[in-house]
């Protein structure tokens, strides 16, 4: 699936996310974002679109969880991304702060929920597109199950992690349950999140998310390509 049309449009940078993090922000007004009680694993359908699963595709078996440490880059050598990490908070509607933005090309992590490398969904945000050019996840949508995910994190070494499946959850009838929680318990897992969809003018918003979920199934000395 390529990425969407982007006609020209005012706040159009934060509109997707914004929305996608504020649903992110009210689930975890009730529940913690690593509790596993309840969450969908089970295949969505309806208001759902898998955008990239196709059959027979060999995965790695899943690493074991690691002790967690902050992240500070994310690279996917697929879609050409490789950019800094920053922590980000909840803000006054307990909604995850975007990364800053005057730095478009920078990832915001959800620095309260989990490490990437520890046990639970670690949550990855970014901006697809701003008003004049791509953004950071403007070919998020573009991953692929069995693309590599490596995130350098502060301790020295880089969780590697596979995509397992790559979604776009519409607006109408969203489920944060299955978008941002464990699709199996007991793994480190990843989500990387941005809009998508179609652009509406009128809301200068987009009307539906991407969310590329990803398990550990390695780590390694950061600096080692082998």
């Amino acid at each position: 699936m390529s990425a969407p049309d982007r006609p020209a449009g005012h706040g159009r940078l934060l509109a997707g996310v914004v929305w996608a993090v504020l649903l992110l922000g009210l689930w975890l007004w009730g529940r913690g974002i690593t509790d596993g009680s309840g969450a969908g694993s089970a295949p969505t359908t309806g208001d759902v679109a898998a955008v990239g699963r196709p059959l027979g595709v060999p995965l790695p078996p899943p690493h074991d969880p690691i002790e967690g440490a902050v992240p500070e880059r994310v690279e996917i050598p697929s879609i050409g991304v490789d950019a800094p990490v920053v922590a980000r908070g909840l803000d006054k509607n307990r909604a995850i702060e975007p990364p800053p933005f005057d730095t478009p090309q920078t990832v915001g992590w959800y620095s309260e929920g989990a490490e990437p490398g520890a046990k639970g969904p670690a949550l990855l945000v970014g901006h697809v597109d701003t008003e004049t050019g791509q953004a950071v996840f403007y070919g998020l949508s573009a991953a692929r199950p069995g693309a590599e995910v490596e995130i350098t994190r502060a301790d020295g070494t880089v969780a590697e992690f596979t995509v397992d499946d790559v979604r776009v959850f519409t607006r109408a009838r969203f489920d944060a349950h299955k978008a941002y929680g464990p699709r199996k318990d007991g793994r480190a897992e990843l989500r990387l999140i941005t809009c998508g969809g179609t652009f509406d003018r009128a809301s200068q918003s987009y009307d539906a998310n991407v969310v590329v979920s990803a398990y550990l199934t390695g780590e390694k000395p950061a600096g080692d390509n082998a």
